[in-house]
């Protein structure tokens, strides 16, 4: 009995596929319905009919890879270029996927549905392409406003262990208010942050002496600092650990040898590098779209663009104090519970700031970013982000 159902499924399967592939289907039904109550059905043809019941049969083929119009399956989005995604399946090939119909998740307004890092669900067209029909729940993601539309947010990337924020104290110069508002990003979703301070083979005593600071300030909050350098290999080895079974999002301004320093990581990747204008002492953007590489010795790093500048049109002043570490664990101590740490009274971050508890520096990138998320107006606070 099961050797007869897998042959008729077989033949089901055989009818099936040449009854798509031929132009004029096998008998198909041209004459008029003598029962009009059933005109409105489709009129199938019969070995189309007979075929579809008959393909379930064999569920051994019907569950086979080598099948896989039938079965979705799940694939990691390694690469994105707009409307086309480079997507690795569960059995490790890389096939180029675009999205059908509209996704729309978590509530987010992005101008991108879609991250490098994510999980979704495929159905293959032909061999090489695939649709995406679904986006698996993510454990966490990184995200921006969108630099074309400022009432949208841009997906970075999708379910990453940790980040790792290359910047330098000299070519170009350091800015400290860009790695305060990095850490704005990550930190509402728990997401570690590694901070490496790369080029030291350059860095004179000044920088030395500086960069000493911050990694007393960002190392009292919890954060892993580096000193290292992609030329002399300093702390290279340090760095490869660090990374070594994690996804980790790698990011950076525009010159701070971010694509030299994964290469020196592992070589071979090939990342695009290019030269500081020494006019400017600003870097071109290399990068244009964020893209996943595996890692030799375990592990996946996210490659991601150039950022010039991080805005919060999507956040409310509470979303600015509550993620700055230092601010949220001494506010609690605050006479009000909805202070802001400017002018109210019995404030224990004002006074942990004149104490030199909290960074002056970190304290006023807060206020800052408090300005500029007040300064809005009220349809770009309130944008269904």
């Amino acid at each position: 009995m099961a050797r007869r159902s897998r042959e008729f499924s077989q033949i089901g399967i055989l009818i099936f596929i040449l009854n798509t592939l031929k132009p004029t289907p096998f008998f198909p039904i041209q004459q008029p319905s003598r029962f009009p109550r059933f005109s409105r059905f489709p009129k199938l043809p019969i070995f189309t009919i007979f075929a579809v019941f008959a393909i379930p049969q064999n569920t051994e083929f019907r569950d086979s890879p080598h099948f896989p119009y039938l079965r979705p399956m799940i694939a990691t989005v390694y690469k994105s270029t707009g409307s086309w995604y480079l997507v690795r399946t569960e059995t490790g090939d890389m096939v180029q996927a675009r999205v059908v119909g509209k996704l729309r998740l978590d509530d987010l307004k992005t101008t991108n549905p879609i991250a490098v890092g994510d999980e979704v669900e495929i159905v293959m067209d032909d061999a090489d392409t695939a649709s995406i029909q679904a986006v698996i729940p993510r454990r966490n993601y990184v995200l921006r406003q969108s630099p074309r539309k400022k009432h949208n947010v841009h997906l970075l990337a999708a379910n990453v262990d940790q980040a790792l924020l290359i910047v330098t104290m000299v070519e170009p110069n350091l800015k400290p208010g860009f790695v305060d508002r990095f850490l704005m990003m990550t930190e509402p979703y728990n997401i570690p942050v590694i901070l490496a301070f790369n080029k030291c083979d350059i860095y004179g005593q000044e920088e030395n002496d500086l960069f000493e600071y911050y990694k007393a300030v960002y190392e009292n909050i919890g954060y892993t600092v580096i000193k290292c350098s992609a030329v002399d290999g300093t702390s290279i080895e340090d760095l490869s650990k660090l990374l070594k079974d994690h996804t980790t999002l790698i990011a950076g301004q525009s010159g701070v040898g971010k694509s030299s320093l994964v290469n020196a990581i592992q070589s071979g990747l090939e990342l695009r590098t290019t030269e500081i204008s020494e006019y400017s002492g600003n870097g071109q953007h290399t990068t244009t779209f964020a893209e996943m590489y595996d890692l030799e010795m375990g592990g996946r790093i996210i490659d991601t663009p150039g950022i010039k500048t991080l805005a919060f049109n999507h956040f409310e002043v509470m979303d600015v104090a509550h993620n700055f570490r230092e601010i949220f664990s001494l506010s609690k101590d605050c006479r009000f519970a909805d202070c802001t740490h400017r002018n109210e009274p019995n404030c224990a971050v004002k006074a942990a700031v004149e104490a030199g508890w909290i960074s002056e520096q970190r304290y006023n990138t807060y206020l800052q970013l408090l300005a500029e998320v007040e300064d809005q107006n009220y349809w770009e606070r309130h944008s269904d982000v």
